[in-house]
This record gives structure tokens, C-alpha cells and sequence, in this order.
């Protein structure tokens, strides 16, 4: 026992040695520096991808945990030491002469963003057998472009390229750059496509620049000839029409024709468009079924195109499982498994059928106390609007119908409860990047049954509380649209994205509240006997990561979100389902869900199994993520919010309601695997500040973190915003 302290410390001095494995009189490299000298100073970010030689990556105050466990073996790669160097990541050995590779690549990178003569000068320091190298840039001149002459060929091209004239990106004025240049020959070629010349390519664009005199002239050509041939092999650049369409599809995937043909907008005869054949694709794409997508054009003479549509596709039925866990610090344990099967040509097309099947259990330790809830959904999309042909639709976009329904069960120490719901609705894309979902219809009943007497007790205490749990009707319209940049399961890059939910209920029934019994006691109207809920619910997500470090590979995440509902005319309060929740695997990570608030408020005595919910939610959260090894990334975390009520609720109203010194905060530390098409992750949470403690003590302090309802571990699939 005695000497674990000091094979732990030698463990810790080996992995802090990055160079233990390096060959004989060879040195690591560390890390490469840019600076710049001279008035203009460009973006670290725009030059570090042209050095020729990446430093290892580091993630903690520059020391590379994924180099110290690759020193952890020996080198041989054989038996354990295998598996180290394979975890871990391989020291990068300095090589000097890419160091002038590097010089000139930059340089090179320099001139196509025009700055001509650009020096690059190394600075390379040895020490302990670490190599850190400075790169010290000078950018070169810069020549604004005085006048700009087109020259392209005249005809129906011509009248083509003068009308998109007005879309040029390069002006007088602007700053000579190969890489503008570029971009504008990129964004002509589709422009001009798009109206017919389908033989046109970048290659028959020429620019020629004169800088000999203090006035730069830019010479604009097209030539009917490419970059890799001569004026002998020149060939007029004529307009092209749509000849004979051809779809075929996998046998494997049996699909409606007449429907497959509704779905494609390339119909012979029609002029040769780009955007055509882009919009035909992201229409068969969107169908959710053929994952291998091919259009190919062929020439049949000097102005008719062929085309070839192919679809291939498998894997239409299978099953998605999904799981979560959680457990604090007070010993409630949570577990969220759920299970999903999908069949995604059900009706021959492209209709998709989903059977879901979850649970969610939770448990007090040594207490006996414990819920459960189990519940079945299915779920029938269509790609396309029912009632309405596709072909007369525009646009890559095509809408889906959603009609789902779903049975839930809820076993409480407190009471049971079922709840069956039904809604229709479609969804869709706007663009790029907008989705929305309407829903104008969206139906649920609610029943409870086996109230315990102590909660029975509770309720008939707290009226408003009694609303939540009685039987009801919810019945009305909701909607949401979401933005976002990267819909990517697991994202790489630097992203935003923003969500706007409002779900209505109520409205439409009260119009008819003169016809419809009336219950005088509970000053309510009801339908067959069951009042029905009347209320408003809108709430905002918005985040923002951030990517930085070598190849982007560190991350700050910021998200904000807020809610409010407002029940009103035949309610006192939100369904329970709609009512915001602090605390879980995404939301306050240092409080189980449903655990935090509202407001000051300790936890209700009526629940067992906590139950803390509000109608009105503020929280703020930031997370600082970064790689580790292997397919390993950590991440640091801080969240502040809670959730509160709107009317008096508790005897001591104040409790509740929404003031900022009632916020939480907590910060935490996680770990998460990254497969690229997965991300499993465990966060632990500690309290900082519990709005429930007492006033005068409501900083939890660091010797606390580790005790009973301080912290809280959690397992979940994705980021968590």
C-alpha cells in the first residue's frame, strides 16, 4: 500500500514525457506560431492549414494527453503496448525541411488572396527535445482593379452573359485575387448553365490581369475553347433542351411509378437547366428512401441532352434503440430506454411507418419509492401533402404529412395516469437551413386514477395544483419553426440555430361554451364530463458553438433558453406535460430532472419520486469541449436557470415566483465518445448555488459537492444543445 503513491507518480512522470519514443537526435514539434509584420494582418485560421506539418494536438494549456498515453508503451507494438499506441496518438517528429515547404505554400496561399511578393520568414527554437516553430509573414502588395473588359462570344450566349452581368462579383474597384477570380467563374459557370449551355465549364474562362502601369486592367474573357486546348479546337457554345428521361430504380425498393414521375422535374423538351437537375435531386433525396442518388446527362447532338435517372437504395425496414441514465447524489437513479422500428416504403411510396416503444423508470435507494411509465407510439409520414399532386409543387421542398398517436402510462407513489393522444400536422424545409412543423390539430385526454390519500390531501390544499391533476381534454393548434446551420447528427463545424415552439389550446372549444355543460363547482365547461384545457405556450432556443484550436478540434458551446405558458377562460394551470422542467441530461446537469424549483420552493412533500415543475423557464448554459485521444473528447461546463410559477401556488406565494436571486447554477465536467455518427457522453454536475437551500446559504461550497442532492451523474446520446 505504501507504494502505490509512488507508482502512481511514476505512472504520472512517464505520461507527462512526450518524447520518450522519439528516434535518437530527433526532437517533437510542439507547436507552430504565425505572426505577421506590417500593417496587414490576416486570421491565424487563414494560414495554419497550408503548414505542411501539424503539431500534435493538445487540448489541456498545451499538454497532448493523447501523446502521454501513446508513451505509455514501449514501442514495440506487441501485446499491451499495442493497445497504447493504438489509444493514443504518435509523437510528430520535427522534419525541418517541411518547414520551407510551408514557407512557400503560405506565400503561394498568399498571392491567390492578392497579395503579390509575399515573404514568409521561419523561426525554429530546439530545446529539450521540442521544436517550436514561428512562421513571421509579410503580406505583399495589393492592386485594385482600375478598369474591367469582357470579352465572350456574342449570339444567344452573349444576350445570356450580359443579362447575369449584373451578378458579377468581380467590380471595379475590388482587390486583384485569384481566388475571387475563381469564385466568379465558379458562379458564372452555374449561371449560364442554368439558361441552357450545358457545354459550358470553368475551363473556358480566361482572365488576364495588366499591372505594369499604376492602373490595373482586367481583362474578362470566354473562349469556345478550354484552358487545355487551342483556338483550332473551338466549338460555338449553344443552348441545349431536355431529350428523352429514363428513371429506374433497386428492385429491392418497389415504388409507385406514376408517383416516381410526379417527383421528377426533368421533362424532355424543357431547356437544360443545373438547377433543374439539382432540384429533381434533392426531390428524390427527400423521400427518406434512396440513399444512392444518380443523374446523368448525356449528349445526343449539338443541342439535346438524354437523361438518366437511377435510384438505388436498402436497409427500408429496421430498428433504432436509443437509451439515457442518470443518477444523484441523494441516490435517485433514472433510466430511459427506448426502442423504435421504422419501415420507410410501407405504402410503395415512400410513406414511413414508426413504432416506438419507451419506458422511464426511477427509484429511490433504500426507500422503496419508485415510478415508472411506459409508453407506445406510432407514427405514419407522408412525402408529399395528402389531397395534393407533387408536380404541382415547386422548389426542392416538398412538404410531409404527419399523423401520429401515441398511449402513455404513468405509474406513480403519488397516482397513475393515461394519457392517448392524436395529432396531424405537416412538416417541412424552407431553404437551407428553416424547418417548421404545423400541427392544426392536436388532441390528448387525460385520466387519472389511483390518487394516494396524502396527495389527495395536497391537492384539495392547493387548488391550483389540483387543476394539473384532474381529468381533461387538451384540444388546439400548435407550430414550430427551427433554423439551424448544421443539421448534422454529430456536428464538426461551427454552427447556430434557433427554435420558436407555441402550442394553442382551448380557443376553438370556447367558442361554443354556451352550448356545453357547465360545472358551477369547479367553474369550468366540459365536454361528455371532462373539462378541457385553455391556455398558451410559447418558448425560444438559441445556440451558438464555436470552433477553434487545429483543425477546429476545440469547441465553445453557448445556449439560451426561456419559456412561459399562460392558462386562462377554462383553466388554472398548464397540462402537466406542458409544463417547463429544470434539470436532466440536458437542462442543469448538477439536479435530476424534474428536481429544481420552482423558484425557492424545496421539494413538494406530495411527491415521492420529485416532481418540480413550472410555468415559466430562464436558463443559460455554456460548455467548453475539447479532444482528448482516440475517438475521446472531454468537456467543462457551467449552467445557470430555473423554472417558476406565474400565479400563487404555495402557501408562502413568494416561494415560487419569478425573481434572478432565485437562478441555479452548477458546473460540471464530462467525458463522451465520438463515433462520427454517434456521440455517447457521461456528465457529472455540482450544485454551485441551490435556490432551495437557506437564504443565507445557498453557495454550496466544494467540500459539499460530493454529499447527499449536491451533484448528479448523467448518460445521454448527443450533445446536449
Amino acid at each position: 500500500m505504501r507504494r502505490i503513491p509512488l507508482i502512481l507518480t511514476a505512472l504520472l512522470l512517464v505520461a507527462c514525457s512526450t518524447t520518450k519514443l522519439l528516434p535518437p537526435g530527433t526532437y517533437r514539434l510542439a507547436d507552430n506560431k504565425v505572426d505577421f509584420s506590417g500593417k496587414e494582418k490576416l486570421p491565424t485560421g487563414e494560414i495554419k492549414p497550408y503548414i505542411m506539418q501539424a503539431a500534435n494536438s493538445s487540448s489541456i494549456f498545451g499538454w497532448s494527453p493523447g501523446v502521454s498515453i501513446y508513451n505509455w508503451s514501449n514501442g514495440s507494438g506487441e501485446g499491451i503496448n499495442k493497445f497504447w499506441e493504438s489509444a493514443g496518438e504518435a509523437p510528430v517528429v520535427f522534419d525541418s525541411t517541411l518547414v520551407v515547404r510551408s514557407c512557400e505554400n503560405i506565400a503561394q496561399h498568399l498571392q491567390t488572396l492578392g497579395y503579390f511578393g509575399s515573404r514568409v520568414e521561419p523561426t525554429i527554437t530546439l530545446k529539450n527535445r521540442l521544436a517550436r516553430v514561428r512562421y513571421t509573414v509579410t503580406p505583399g502588395k495589393r492592386f485594385p482593379i482600375d478598369t474591367l473588359i469582357y470579352e465572350v462570344p456574342g449570339g444567344l450566349f452573349g444576350e445570356a452573359f450580359y443579362d447575369d452581368s449584373v451578378n458579377i462579383s468581380v467590380r471595379k474597384g475590388d482587390f486583384l485575387a485569384e481566388k475571387t477570380l475563381e469564385a466568379e467563374t465558379v458562379r458564372s459557370t452555374s449561371a449560364l448553365r442554368n439558361r441552357g449551355f450545358y457545354d459550358l465549364s470553368k475551363n473556358h474562362y480566361f482572365f488576364e490581369a495588366d499591372t505594369l502601369t499604376d492602373k490595373t486592367k482586367l481583362y474578362y474573357r470566354i473562349h469556345e475553347y478550354t484552358r487545355n486546348e487551342s483556338p483550332a479546337n473551338a466549338v460555338p457554345l449553344r443552348r441545349y433542351h431536355i431529350g428523352d428521361v429514363r428513371i429506374s430504380h433497386t428492385s429491392n425498393i418497389p415504388f409507385r411509378e406514376s408517383l416516381l414521375r410526379q417527383y421528377n422535374t426533368i421533362q424532355p423538351g424543357f431547356p437544360y437547366s443545373e438547377r433543374m437537375i439539382d432540384v429533381a435531386y434533392s426531390r428524390f433525396s427527400a423521400l427518406r428512401l434512396f440513399n444512392n442518388v444518380s443523374i446523368e446527362m448525356t449528349p445526343v447532338d449539338t443541342t439535346t441532352v438524354d437523361c438518366d435517372i437511377r435510384l438505388g437504395g436498402n436497409g427500408v425496414v429496421g430498428i433504432k434503440l436509443n437509451l439515457e441514465g442518470s443518477v444523484n447524489s441523494s441516490g435517485l437513479f433514472g433510466f430511459s430506454p427506448q426502442v423504435n422500428f421504422y419501415h420507410k416504403n410501407i405504402f410503395h411510396g415512400g410513406e414511413s411507418l414508426n413504432l416506438g416503444f419507451s419506458g422511464n423508470w426511477q427509484w429511490l435507494a433504500n426507500t422503496g419509492a419508485a415510478s415508472s411509465e411506459f409508453a407506445v407510439t406510432a407514427g405514419l409520414s407522408f412525402p408529399r401533402l395528402l389531397g395534393y399532386r407533387v408536380d404541382r409543387m415547386r422548389g426542392p421542398n416538398i412538404p410531409r404529412t404527419e399523423i401520429n398517436a401515441s398511449f402513455n402510462y404513468r405509474n406513480r407513489p403519488e397516482y397513475k395516469r393515461t394519457l392517448a393522444s392524436l395529432s396531424y400536422g405537416f412538416s417541412g424545409q424552407l431553404g437551407r437551413n428553416l424547418f417548421y412543423q404545423f400541427n392544426p390539430l392536436q388532441f390528448s385526454y387525460v385520466r387519472l386514477f389511483a390518487i394516494s390519500v396524502d396527495f389527495l390531501k395536497i391537492l384539495i390544499k392547493y387548488p391550483y395544483i389540483w387543476d394539473t391533476f384532474t381529468d381533461h381534454i387538451d384540444a388546439g393548434v400548435g407550430g414550430m419553426l427551427y433554423y439551424t446551420t448544421n443539421s448534422d447528427v454529430v456536428p464538426k463545424t461551427a454552427y447556430h440555430y434557433g427554435r420558436l415552439q407555441l402550442d394553442l389550446s382551448g380557443n376553438v372549444i370556447s367558442l361554443f361554451n354556451k352550448v356545453l355543460p357547465y360545472d358551477a363547482e369547479y367553474n369550468e365547461y366540459q365536454i361528455l364530463g371532462v373539462p378541457y384545457y385553455q391556455y398558451a405556450r410559447l418558448s425560444l432556443d438559441l445556440g451558438k458553438v464555436f470552433r477553434f484550436g487545429w483543425n477546429n478540434g476545440q469547441a465553445l458551446a453557448l445556449h439560451f433558453t426561456a419559456g412561459a405558458g399562460l392558462a386562462y377562460g377554462n383553466s388554472l394551470s398548464l397540462p402537466f406535460e406542458k409544463q417547463f422542467f429544470c434539470g436532466g441530461a440536458s437542462s442543469m446537469r448538477g439536479w435530476q430532472a424534474r428536481t429544481l424549483g420552482p423558484g425557492y420552493a424545496p421539494k413538494n412533500p406530495g411527491y415521492e419520486i420529485p416532481s418540480q415543475v413550472g410555468h415559466m423557464k430562464l436558463e443559460a448554459d455554456i460548455e467548453y469541449r475539447f479532444p482528448l485521444f482516440w475517438k475521446l473528447e472531454g468537456a467543462l461546463f457551467a449552467e445557470v436557470g430555473n423554472v417558476w410559477e406565474v400565479r400563487e401556488t404555495l402557501p408562502d406565494y413568494k416561494l415560487d415566483q419569478f425573481t434572478l436571486h432565485s437562478l441555479a447554477a452548477d458546473w460540471g465536467l464530462g467525458v463522451r465518445v465520438n463515433l462520427d455518427f454517434i456521440l455517447l457522453r457521461l456528465d457529472a454536475g455540482f450544485r454551485l448555488r441551490d435556490p432551495a437551500r437557506d437564504a443565507g446559504d445557498m453557495w454550496v461550497k466544494p467540500r459539499a459537492w460530493f454529499k447527499e442532492g449536491a451533484m448528479a451523474i448523467h448518460f445521454g446520446v448527443g450533445y446536449p444543445f
